[in-house]
């Protein structure tokens, strides 16, 4: 059985699927898809800690499901603009993985991304998988996927 890791950029995910479909992501449909193809070894989620009720109960059921939940403080620059970008945690820990897995699973559409793909299939010949909304997903980084996943209409809530 092949083993797999597991890596979910989580406000990309929650903003395109919000903004293509009005709904949310199902994290329950994804675990089930993914472990009935191979053994999830880590499974982490990476995602802007603001402390409100609804986030912290989302949290919860993320660990509930099997996911680690890492998480960012959210900054409120003095301009106005916002920061929280997990980007580089999460290739960090993609590139720590990579050589103890066979598949690497990233859930983004973020095309910053595309190079790191590139890099652990040339490095470790590992697949990696990526899930994300079709029209919101970088096609840099669908080009750099072993297999594109179409976040769509079973995989939300």
């Amino acid at each position: 059985m092949k083993r797999v890791a597991v890596f979910v950029d989580v406000q990309n995910i929650y903003y395109t699927t919000r903004q293509a479909y009005g709904r949310q992501f199902d994290y329950r449909k994804l675990w089930q898809r993914i472990s009935a193809a191979g053994e999830i070894v880590s499974a982490t989620a990476y995602a802007i800690h603001r402390g409100d009720a609804r986030q912290l109960k989302f949290q919860s059921a993320l660990k509930h499901i099997g996911f680690t939940v890492k998480l960012k403080p959210y900054i409120q620059r003095s301009d106005g603009s916002a920061k929280g970008d997990w980007d580089v945690g999460i290739a960090i820990d993609v590139l720590d993985a990579a050589p103890d897995v066979d598949t690497v699973v990233l859930l983004s559409g973020d095309g910053d991304f595309d190079l790191l793909l590139e890099k652990i299939r040339r490095d470790h010949a590992v697949e990696a998988e990526v899930y994300g909304v079709p029209a919101l997903t970088a096609n840099s980084l669908i080009a750099a996927a072993s297999v594109y996943h179409r976040i769509d209409e079973d995989l939300l809530l």
